[in-house]
């Protein structure tokens, strides 16, 4: 993965349309995003994108969505740009054609046993203990019965909607069912692909079911067939943040989802401290973010609720809390509407909202928390929304009722025109083309001393160097840096903010 600012989107709620009008956007002269990015992570765009999970639920996970295009469109994208795949590896849709044939021919299916079934985890029968400690993202049952042909009752493994079924991705048919996926992409010229849910992948009798010590032995494996097509992995995983740095020892990239929270905790607390300990101990093959397709984790930063002893969180618990009400606050209670019990896809480790509806709509606290990221070591990932500094979608939201819709807003070509033109969208663009061209990035980090209210972060190579400044009590910004840029002296101080629309 190349070291520049990487764009994540869905292809049709960005370009209006399809793969081709995308690589328009992105990649032609005229495009508004042209030669911005270092690559692209396309979210799901396999048959079909609109099912239940927003295209976590392919019914066929080797067909492009005919709305979008064909293999040949992602190829001919990949000769432009860097791409990136999502693998969908603990489930399937129940619209799939292999689970469709499970369901007309029962045990004399060929992929009869693919999907998981709870007595293959628990043959002698589940205590109440055993069935309460099975971490799921979503309240309820982890278990959807279904009736075959013939009348049986079979009780599936649901993590997620009863519309997605869980694969044992230890059957034959369902490693086959995987490695196909990764051959395809390979084919299709993708490089990089994203394990999505991969944390719920193997289920055993006695745990929590998820992030066990096979589980890190199954990535590593099916790190190793990725790398032998010549693809890197990146692995979604929201959980306490030992696990990331535990992670990252097995894969090429993990996602850094400590740092949206933090740097939220500390534009909202006025104290680097828990940002501080984080970069001190974080991995360093880390893809940084703001913010994704889903909410903004909470429990990334927070205490070790699957360890009995309370493992303390990277902030105080009372403060995390403070921070999840401040966040509803800075939205004008919209996150609240979307969030947990208010609304269907519940998730309860996050917060739906949009990153700059978190932070009230200030210009120029969203620009800092973009200039941490950038400068933060790893790779920064910018979301769709995130790039135009999009508003919560609340029609969106009514419309269809899921909480992280509201961060989902499907584009136009002239919106995105249109939002390219606002000044807060024009100087995060500008930075994000300094980022990807200052030579400095290539170097060196360092964590610069200071007290809890200041973060200095530095980065140098030979005669290149660039230097941000945070003040967190008056909310301003300073970049420095060798050379002759845009940012070669960028400040933005609080009473400058560039303004609060409502």
């Amino acid at each position: 993965m190349k070291n520049q600012v990487q764009l994540i989107t869905y292809v049709d709620r960005l370009s209006g349309g399809s793969l081709h009008e995308l690589q328009a956007m992105l990649c032609e002269p005229d495009g508004p995003l042209h030669d911005l990015f270092g690559g692209v992570h396309l979210l799901p765009f396999y048959y079909q994108i609109d099912g239940a999970d927003a295209g976590f639920d392919p019914i066929d996970h080797l067909r492009v969505d005919d709305r979008l295009g064909d293999w040949s469109d992602v190829a001919a994208l990949s000769e432009k740009v860097d791409v990136m795949a999502d693998v969908i590896v603990n489930h399937v849709s129940s619209g799939s054609p292999q689970f469709q044939d499970f369901l007309a021919r029962g045990q004399a299916s060929e992929f009869n046993g693919m999907f998981l079934t709870r007595d293959a985890v628990f043959p002698k029968g589940a205590s109440d203990a055993e069935l309460k400690a099975i971490y799921r993202p979503r309240p309820g049952s982890p278990f959807t019965p279904v009736v075959l042909k013939g009348g049986q009752t079979q009780l599936l493994w649901t993590t997620f909607t009863p519309q997605q079924i869980d694969i044992d991705v230890h059957h034959t048919q369902g490693r086959a069912y995987l490695s196909a996926i990764l051959k395809q992409l390979a084919a299709a010229g993708v490089r990089m692909t994203r394990l999505d849910a991969i944390g719920y992948a193997i289920k055993k009798a006695g745990s929590n079911c998820f992030m066990l010590p096979e589980t890190f032995d199954f990535i590593a494996g099916f790190a190793a067939e990725a790398r032998a097509l010549g693809i890197e992995i990146l692995v979604e995983i929201h959980s306490y943040y030992q696990t990331q740095i535990e992670i990252a020892r097995y894969v090429d990239w993990v996602y850094d989802f400590a740092l949206p929270p933090l740097v939220l905790h500390a534009l909202n607390f006025n104290t680097s401290a828990g940002l501080r300990r984080w970069l001190s101990i974080r991995p360093r093959n880390a893809v940084t973010v703001l913010d994704t397709h889903d909410g903004i984790g909470i429990i990334d930063i927070g205490a070790d609720k699957a360890d009995r002893s309370g493992r303390p969180g990277l902030v105080p618990d009372s403060e995390l809390d403070a921070l999840v009400e401040r966040i509803h606050t800075a939205s004008l209670d919209q996150s609240r509407q979307a969030t947990g019990a208010a609304a269907s896809n519940l998730d309860l480790y996050q917060v739906n909202c949009t990153f700059y509806d978190a932070l009230g709509r200030n210009d120029t606290d969203y620009l800092i928390a973009r200039a941490i990221q950038f400068f933060v070591p790893g790779v920064p990932q910018v979301y769709y929304v995130g790039l135009l500094a999009g508003c919560n979608d609340m029609d969106l939201l009514l419309k269809s009722g899921v909480g992280r819709n509201i961060n989902r807003h499907y584009y136009q070509v002239g919106e995105v025109a249109e939002a390219v033109q606002r000044p807060v969208v024009q100087t995060l663009l500008g930075l994000i083309r300094w980022r990807n061209s200052h030579p400095s990035f290539q170097g060196e980090f360092e964590l610069l001393s200071g007290g809890s209210d200041v973060l200095s972060l530095r980065w140098s190579r030979e005669d290149a160097w660039a230097q941000l400044d945070v003040d967190l009590v008056r909310h301003s910004l300073r970049i420095r840096s060798s050379g002759d840029s845009e940012f070669s002296h960028f400040h933005r101080d609080a009473g400058a903010t560039l303004g609060r629309e409502r």
